[in-house]
């Protein structure tokens, strides 16, 4: 059961004859938020610089669990049709106390959602990774130096300077770019230079994470998650695709973690469901669950994402999803201050927004982790409504993201600031996304008044379609909606979509025209 690296690794630029010392961007990370960041600025024309330290892709279970919102960001980047061919639609998740009673149901629809995808899957997340990395590797402007450790960061006036270690050879490598994002995890290098500190929300615990391979067809498993409340020894199944599966189970603090991976042991604590003659153990190891958040996701020239800014107990399969939402909301705001279409300050906005949310998620898992340990039922149950049956359901959690003192990002004074558009299915069977790209885009009822002069894409949607059908279930007649699908602002008056027309919102994609853009829909 020891770690392995595969053979699927972009090698030194160098070595593949494109050597580039100089970029805007260096990202330290290629993980699932490193590799969505650099994907979605590369996409937008940016050339970008990735450092890791591992030679390859970690080619065992960590992450198993997305939302549609994530899926969405995937198919800005391009991979969601090859993605969806290697996971699975997860059903829900169920919370049952020591005597099975089903104490909290979170349902997930199988039909398509309002993001254009379902609403929860599972994947085994080196075939994301492998998925992401193919698609930077068609990318000019992309340079990826794996096994190479980021060592020092120099921030200095018009640059910031990266010192690397090839850890092939020793040699040190010197890099430079107009930014630094940290994606390198709970215990970042940028985040420590930036020095910013992790704010510690309460939550601490150890839990053995099991992964098995199962060596025949076991429906009596079921699709479901499972989480098994109970103070006295908490415990979680899940589904993941194809033959695997996973056990996670909580740890008291006398418990030493080698007494507890001894195969004897795991063995022991599957027994209710498996034995060593139903699956081969892939995996096995201590994790210590934490719910922290940065207290600075920005100083100056770097910016930190995913685990490097927050932290998330695993119950509602959030941590992942967080980080990728991070660099949705990053991507197309450093890619108009590279090309200088907005100020640095639009930066700002990055944690203004990103921190409620992603601290919004960490408390709502906090609240399940009660539930799931100490069957606090009062915190947890009070998240969902009670049915005729007396099971609380929960629903589908989508808190929104905090205002900005930015102007055109997110208004304050208008309804809908802040949410997810929905994504509809359009008439001619395309998504909404794959018409407009990855630009923001103002969505009209009806046609926009000849006497307006639009500064961004503009969609007009004819009556009875299902994106006016959208605008009328937020009760308004024309949103604004930027790259990353989030709301900047609603009008419900011909005026208000003037004002919204006007707005200054440029387009991170190179060479990018409204009039090409617009479009009936």
């Amino acid at each position: 059961m020891a770690a392995r690296r595969t053979g699927m690794h972009l090698t030194d630029c160098s070595q593949a004859g494109r050597r580039l010392d100089r970029a805007d961007v260096i990202i330290v990370g290629l993980g699932p938020t490193g590799a969505t960041l650099a994907n979605l600025l590369a996409k937008c024309g940016v050339n970008v610089i990735i450092v890791d330290r591992e030679a390859g892709i970690y080619d065992l279970p960590r992450a198993v669990h997305f939302d549609g919102e994530t899926m969405r960001v995937f198919q800005s980047v391009g991979i969601s049709a090859s993605l969806s061919k290697e996971v699975i639609v997860n059903p829900g998740m169920r919370f049952v106390d020591p005597d099975g009673e089903l104490l909290l149901d979170w349902p997930r629809l199988q039909e398509i959602g309002p993001q254009g995808w379902h609403a929860s899957y599972r994947f085994h997340q080196p075939d994301l990774e492998r998925l992401l990395r193919e698609n930077l590797a068609g990318r000019p402007n992309v340079s990826v130096l794996t096994n190479f450790e980021a060592t020092s960061v120099n921030v200095r006036k018009r640059d910031v300077i990266v010192t690397c270690c090839n850890l092939r050879n020793g040699r040190a490598r010197r890099l430079s770019s107009s930014y630094v994002v940290g994606c390198d995890g709970a215990r970042s290098l940028i985040r420590g230079v930036m020095g910013s500190e992790m704010f510690d929300l309460g939550f601490k615990e150890r839990w053995l994470v099991v992964d098995v391979l199962l060596k025949g067809d076991r429906q009596d498993l079921g699709d479901h998650s499972i989480q098994y409340c109970s103070p006295d020894r908490p415990m979680t199944y899940c589904r993941s695709p194809k033959n695997r599966r996973r056990w996670e189970i909580a740890l008291r603090d006398d418990e030493a973690d080698e007494q507890m991976t001894a195969e004897e042991r795991i063995w022991s604590f599957l027994a209710p469901w498996i034995e060593p003659a139903d699956a081969e153990l892939e995996r096995c190891a201590v994790y210590t669950f934490r719910s922290e958040i940065a207290k600075t996701w920005r100083k100056g020239r770097l910016m930190i994402a995913g685990d490097a800014a927050h932290l998330t107990p695993p119950f509602m399969g959030q941590g992942m999803c967080t980080g990728i939402r991070d660099a949705s909301n990053l991507a197309w705001k450093l890619a108009l201050c590279v090309k200088g279409a907005a100020g640095r300050g639009i930066l700002d906005s990055y944690q203004e927004e990103r921190a409620p949310n992603a601290r919004s998620f960490i408390e709502i898992a906090m609240r399940l982790g009660g539930l799931i340990n100490t069957l606090d039922k009062g915190s947890a149950l009070s998240l969902g409504s009670r049915d005729v049956t007396g099971v609380v359901s929960l629903e589908t959690v989508s808190p929104p993201l905090g205002p900005s003192d930015v102007g055109g990002l997110i208004s304050k004074d208008t309804p809908h600031k802040g949410r997810l558009f929905p994504q509809p299915v359009l008439e001619d069977g395309r998504l909404l996304d794959d018409v407009v790209g990855f630009n923001p885009v103002l969505i009209v009822r009806g046609e926009l008044s000849r006497s307006v002069s639009a500064t961004v894409p503009v969609v007009e949607c004819s009556e009875g379609s299902v994106l006016a059908a959208a605008l009328a279930d937020l009760d308004t007649i024309a949103v604004l909606v930027r790259p990353d699908r989030y709301i900047a602002a609603s009008a419900r008056t011909e005026g208000e979509v003037a004002a919204l027309a006007a707005l200054a919102l440029p387009s991170p994609v190179p060479d990018h025209s409204s009039e090409e853009r617009s479009c009936a829909v």
